[in-house]
């Protein structure tokens, strides 16, 4: 029993803390709400870099908690998505607000805990749709690369 309340005192802190960092305050008059990750944002390289520490402490979480590869490394998608895109001035905090990687991580984690097989599910098409478009662009990309090669040797002839 004690195990289970530490764990759901976990995932209590987990939800605790991606509420502080996307959706903590609200823009008056609005249903735009945002938190520290955009505000941490505007701080040049260091803010997404502090945003992408805090996010790994979720990660952490779902890792102590038992959560599958797939389900961690959606994770840290998320959390890459976040940071790189968050880079950019000004577009990337406008990002922060409306992605919101730590609600969706708390919420994958969540989910996971309530329902594991159906969330594994889910990640186990996630990626292999993924896989698949990256096995189609590779596809393309060749067959251009192909076709290049065979109009220059077309013209040089």
């Amino acid at each position: 029993m004690t195990e289970a309340l530490d764990k759901a005192h976990r995932l209590e802190g987990v939800a605790r803390l991606a509420r502080w960092m996307d959706t903590a305050l609200r823009i008056p008059g609005t249903r735009i709400r945002f938190g520290l990750d955009p505000l941490l944002g505007i701080l040049p390289g260091l803010g997404d870099a502090i945003g992408a520490l805090i996010g790994g402490y979720i990660v952490v979480a779902a890792l102590r908690a038992g959560a599958p590869r797939l389900v961690i490394a959606r994770m840290l998608a998320n959390i890459g998505v976040d940071a790189i895109v968050g880079a950019v001035p000004v577009a990337g905090t406008i990002f922060d607000v409306a992605f919101k990687a730590h609600r969706r991580n708390a919420g994958l984690l969540m989910d996971w805990a309530q329902t594991p097989a159906a969330v594994e599910g889910r990640q186990r098409r996630l990626a292999l749709a993924l896989a698949l478009a990256l096995l189609g662009l590779f596809v393309i990309a060749a067959a251009a690369l192909a076709f290049g090669a065979w109009a220059v040797l077309r013209l040089l002839s």
